[in-house]
This record gives structure tokens, C-alpha cells and sequence, in this order.
């Protein structure tokens, strides 16, 4: 495979997975708290819960980075680990 094509998935897998991550947020913070999304980071952040918030966002992940391997994607499906590898390193630095 051509590199700059390689590049080019893993750069979309990589979005996926932060694009994924911030869904799953927002999703968590529709269903489970009063707060709407930029609110909801905020008093997230201040009960020093934003670490938990975003690793289990990171769920969300694992069913993309799946689906991603059964249609064989599997360039595409890395870029959804690396993202996922950085939010566990932000995680764990929060």
C-alpha cells in the first residue's frame, strides 16, 4: 500500500477515535446529568472526574475499532488504537 494512503487511515482513525470519545461525553452527559455538554465538562472537571468521564467515553471505541476489523479496515482500525493509546495517557495524567 501506497504510504501517504496508509497515513491518510490512520489520520481517519485517529479523528474517529477523538470524535468517538467526545460522542460518547456528550452522550453520558445528555443522559445522566442536568448539565448540558460545555457545563457538564466543567463541573466534571471541578469534582476531578474528567479523567473517569473520558475513559469510559473511550468505550465506544472498542465497537468502532471492532466493526472497523470485520469490514477490513484494519489501517483504519490502528488509528482508532493510537487515539485510544493518548486518552488512556491523558487519562492517567488527569
Amino acid at each position: 500500500m501506497n504510504k501517504q494512503l496508509i497515513l491518510k487511515d490512520l489520520t481517519l482513525g485517529f479523528l474517529i477515535g477523538i470524535l468517538t470519545t467526545i460522542l460518547g461525553c456528550f452522550l453520558f452527559l445528555k443522559f445522566y446529568t442536568k448539565y448540558n455538554f460545555l457545563e457538564g465538562i466543567s463541573a466534571v472537571r471541578q469534582e476531578g472526574y474528567l479523567g473517569k468521564l473520558i475513559a469510559l467515553s473511550a468505550i465506544l471505541n472498542v465497537l468502532i475499532f471492532f466493526l472497523l476489523l470485520k469490514i477490513n479496515k484494519e489501517v483504519i482500525a490502528r488509528g482508532i488504537v493510537m487515539a485510544t493509546i493518548i486518552l488512556t495517557i491523558i487519562t492517567v495524567l488527569l
